[in-house]
């Protein structure tokens, strides 16, 4: 940063955002600054640093860091660790904060003053954001803001994050706020000078003296969770809702698919119309077109998948999920705390390694970052989609449900189930013994359209983005390496079979034909380690070079043409388990400080995937396939 922009900095006051997970301490980040974010990673780890900007009504430009959620300054997990360095001015190049917004959930203040009154031991300049104050008038909590205010010595001011407008309030407050002078913050010893024991006897007495729930409806949540975390309908309800996810994925995709695909083939068809035979229009139409076209087909299927989690997030219900499987989890060797970060790795299993530091017992995060990658994320959808489009009619069973839905069930749940397999072997090696999961429940209550909106955009754009740059450059790649140096006169076979990427697919050819995988198929592989969709991009570029036409429109019914049902059965089989990319193993080796843990992962996966792919293409020949 230069002179200039430090002065810049100077000037513009840093808030730090700061409160017990599940308070809504996003959301009212994303409230306050909107579009205006930057994400990075913290210096030296993969947590996620989040900072934004925005200006008051009253012109006033500030800086606002939306910290790690944190029960505790006496950290417990590395996000926590985050947090606490950051509010004590520990980290190196990060500016300590000339201000702290502590968000706090109304209904719930037992649990989150404890850190309010640990961080009113640094002697930072603070603010109270009294989150949910509509949800606790609801309830019946009454709560003297007067009182709290007065005996917590610090400004205590109302905020309903999820609402239009309802930041209004926290803003006027940081108006009147000054930063003439910096604030250094007292010794993080300071947040032990008083027990835990003390700091919850000053809890219960300021509860005492500022909130009343003698007039408390009962939480809604409490009743629903009756039904909810039941023993038998628990489970039964987590099973339906997982299958209607994947039904959906498949029925609700159809249309807009078609649209696209029939986009990319007019698309193809025009500009080839436009140019004249060579190498720079195989190069636009068969490479570029054709590979990103068939990857960007599954969009619409991607963003279905997503929008259920994201409800599912948003309105409370992953936690209690949590909760429900911990039985099942802890009898292989797991924590139900391991459940978010494998559900977040049916997106990538980047952020599921990356969320497993929430995770306090260092074997229960090691177990759950090597299995993470079994989950199914969506790099994984376009192949699924490509070979079940290909090999497995869409027509309804029993009546209601979608053939090709339920096998997609069907692959996304013997992931879960081999992830829990190695698990059990790893506890099995380890001598694990359960302990008890202790977690917070928030309340219930209805998605909020523009966090689910946030979320659906983030991810479109992280696909496109991928689409735009890394799979457009494997595309371009890969097709120099399918057309150069060409075929011989008179040849026998198609251009692609004599270039580089055909001689190292007929290499590698050597070592998959055990498990019915071609020359073709290998050659998609290789840039599959990248990202596993380019894979679908590479089967569409490969194809294209081979002579088909409007491969975006036709891929599925080529590859049901030219391969058989055992091979198509067997590249399922592999992309259950298959080897991850580069990033993940990138991740891992940096999450766990070791490189070994990664080679570890790839060589288990591999074997996994090849020993699961021989099966079952030779079980699929033996019944005729």
């Amino acid at each position: 940063m230069g002179v200039m922009e430090q002065q810049v900095a100077s000037r513009t006051p840093l808030i730090a955002l700061l409160g017990n997970p599940n308070c809504g301490k996003t959301a009212l980040f994303n409230r306050l600054t909107g579009s205006r974010q930057k994400v990075a990673n913290y210096a030296g780890v993969t947590i996620e640093r989040k900072e934004g900007s925005f200006t008051s009504p009253q012109g006033r430009a500030f800086r606002v860091l939306d910290l790690p959620g944190a029960y505790s300054l006496n950290a417990q997990t590395p996000d926590e660790s985050i947090t606490r360095d950051v509010v004590g001015g520990l980290r190196a190049g990060e500016q300590a904060p000339d201000a702290i917004v502590c968000v706090v959930n109304a209904t719930n203040l037992r649990l989150n003053l404890r850190l309010v009154l640990e961080l009113r031991r640094l002697g930072l300049p603070m603010v109270l954001a009294l989150n949910m104050v509509d949800v606790a008038r609801k309830r019946g909590i009454e709560i003297d803001t007067a009182a709290l205010s007065r005996e917590l010595d610090m400004p205590v001011i109302e905020t309903i994050a999820v609402q239009a407008g309802g930041e209004q309030a926290l803003l006027a407050g940081l108006e009147r706020m000054r930063f003439d002078t910096p604030v250094t913050p007292r010794p993080l010893s300071a947040i032990d000078e008083v027990s835990v024991e003390d700091t919850q006897r000053e809890v219960r007495r300021i509860l005492g003296v500022a909130v009343s729930e003698a007039h408390d409806k009962g939480n809604l949540s409490e009743q629903i969770d009756h039904v909810v975390l039941h023993p038998v309908f628990g489970p039964v309800i987590l099973a339906v809702l997982m299958f209607l996810v994947f039904q959906a994925v498949f029925s609700w995709a159809a249309a807009p698919m078609d649209m696209i695909d029939g986009g990319v083939g007019a698309i193809g068809e025009q500009v080839g119309s436009w140019m004249a035979d060579g190498p720079l229009r195989s190069l636009i139409v068969d490479g570029i077109i054709a590979g990103v076209g068939s990857v960007l087909v599954f969009l619409p299927q991607i963003l279905i998948l997503f929008f259920f989690i994201l409800i599912l997030e948003d309105c409370g219900y992953l936690p209690r999920a949590a909760f429900l499987l911990d039985r099942v989890m802890g009898s292989v060797g797991l924590s139900g705390r391991a459940f978010i970060p494998l559900l977040s790795s049916f997106a990538c299993a980047i952020p599921g390694v990356m969320a497993a530091r929430t995770i306090q017992n260092p074997r229960d995060r090691l177990a759950t970052i090597m299995i993470a990658p079994l989950m199914t994320c969506s790099a994984r959808l376009p192949v699924y989609a490509l070979i079940i489009a290909a090999f497995i009619p869409a027509r309804e069973v029993a009546g209601i449900l979608n053939l090709q839905g339920l096998v997609l069930f069907v692959l996304y749940f013997t992931g879960i189930v081999s992830a829990m397999g190695v698990a059990w072997f790893l506890k099995r090696r380890s001598g694990y013994k359960q302990q008890a999961l202790m977690m917070e429940l928030p309340a219930y209550h209805w998605p909020h359209p523009g966090t689910l909106a946030l979320g659906l955009w983030e991810r479109a754009k992280i696909f496109l983005m991928r689409v735009g740059t890394l799979i457009l450059t494997l595309m371009v790649l890969l097709w120099f390496l399918s057309s150069f140096p060409g075929a011989p006169e008179n040849a026998a076979h198609p251009p692609i079979y004599y270039s580089v990427a055909g001689m190292l697919g007929r290499a590698l050819s050597v070592v998959f034909a055990p498990i019915g995988f071609g020359w073709e198929i290998c050659i998609a592989l290789i840039p599959g380690m990248a990202a596993r969709e380019v894979a679908v991009g590479a089967l569409g570029t490969v194809y294209a070079l081979s002579g088909g036409d409007e491969v975006a429109d036709t891929l599925a019914p080529m590859i049901g043409q030219a391969w058989s049902l055992a091979t198509g059965l067997s590249l399922l089989a592999w992309y259950v388990y298959a080897p991850q990319c580069i990033a993940t193993l990138a991740t891992v080796r940096r999450e766990t400080g070791s490189a070994r843990y990664a080679w570890i992962m790839a060589g288990y996966m591999f074997a996994l995937a090849y020993v699961a792919s021989f099966i079952t293409y030779r079980v699929a020949l033996a019944l005729g396939g």
